[in-house]
């Protein structure tokens, strides 16, 4: 059996250009969003506090969105015939989401540690929007879906600091 190991067994109906651009914005995504689950269920095993059930389930939440969004993005990377990168070396090198603190976490410590890796996120997510606009609207769609998403949890992330 030959090896396709090297070859491009998948095309794509864009040309290189736009193809290698919209697939850029699809890995940046890609990394931080498996980072963001990854560091959201670090915390989720440290968390202490008042807020801790609370927290705790929140966590969860952030977790399951963000597996999902990350699948979702690597698929269509690979759909659009680029291999997604989800190797632990690259996540480290490319993320944008800030490592969390060792140990055990405070609850409110927690909280401000998502809301400000969530906006982190958010704001790549929304550069690679803005880019996919002249490369592919298809791949622009998710990422707004993603973004929407993570917006929201931002919101609600946020709306426990207030009075604090």
């Amino acid at each position: 059996m030959a090896s396709t190991r090297n070859a491009d067994p998948i095309t794509a109906q864009l040309d290189t250009t736009q193809r290698d651009a919209t697939c850029r914005g699809l890995q940046q995504s890609l990394v931080d969003l498996v980072h963001l689950h990854l560091a959201a269920k670090q915390v989720h095993w440290n968390v202490v506090g008042p807020a801790f059930r609370t927290v705790h389930l929140q966590l969860d939440e952030l977790v399951a969105t963000a597996r999902g969004l990350a699948d979702q993005i690597a698929e269509r990377s690979a759909a659009l015939g680029v291999p997604a990168d989800g190797r632990t070396s690259t996540i480290g090198d490319t993320s944008i989401v800030p490592e969390p603190e060792p140990g055990w976490c405070q609850d409110t410590d927690v909280i401000s540690y998502i809301v400000s890796a969530l906006d982190q996120v958010i704001r790549r997510l929304r550069a690679a929007v803005d880019e996919t606009d002249k490369t592919d609207q298809v791949t622009q769609d998710l990422l707004i879906e993603a973004t929407g998403a993570l917006e929201k949890a931002h919101w609600m992330w946020q709306a426990q600091l207030t009075g604090r």
